[in-house]
């Protein structure tokens, strides 16, 4: 990826939604006028890593930018094939239907791995100039992609979760 591409580039990264501590609509809100901003400053590719919570809501916005924005591109990194088997229907239901409109998908192993998970972080972050983060400040996930990020220089967005 060129420096130029890099720049225009976002990822995602958030807890799953029982680990909130801000409820749905407010996070939803948050992320809409943090994507809004993106856009305005000449973001043209998302990566989102298809978690419940977060990475999906997050993904849902980015979608419905792009009516309006069709050079948006949205880009879905998921750990292993399946990572979705195990959910509530509707969570199985948003993600097809995401992943359905996305503009590439990236798969990092075939099936479970406990690093696929740090792996695809790192590889969003790799591939983006800007993080917009849902935190709640617990150790985890969401903490190990902000660190990284931090360490590559990244410009972070921090919504308080």
């Amino acid at each position: 990826m060129d420096h130029l591409e890099k720049n225009r580039s976002c990822c995602f990264t958030g807890h799953r939604p029982e680990k909130l501590t801000a409820g749905e609509a407010e996070i939803k809100t948050a992320l809409f006028r943090e994507i809004k901003l993106a856009v305005n400053s000449g973001v043209k590719n998302f990566y989102t890593g298809m978690a419940r919570g977060v990475d999906l809501w997050a993904a849902e916005i980015v979608l419905a930018f792009k009516k309006d924005f069709p050079e948006l591109r949205l880009i879905c990194a998921i750990p292993y094939q399946g990572f979705e088997k195990r959910w509530a229907l509707q969570w199985q239901k948003l993600y097809r239907c995401v992943l359905s409109q996305a503009d590439e998908i990236h798969y990092f192993y075939p099936n479970f791995h406990y690093r696929s998970f740090q792996e695809r972080n790192c590889w969003m972050a790799d591939h983006s100039n800007t993080v917009i983060a849902v935190y709640n400040g617990e150790k985890g996930g969401t903490q190990n992609t902000l660190s990284y990020a931090e360490k590559r220089g990244l410009n972070i967005r921090m919504i308080r979760g």
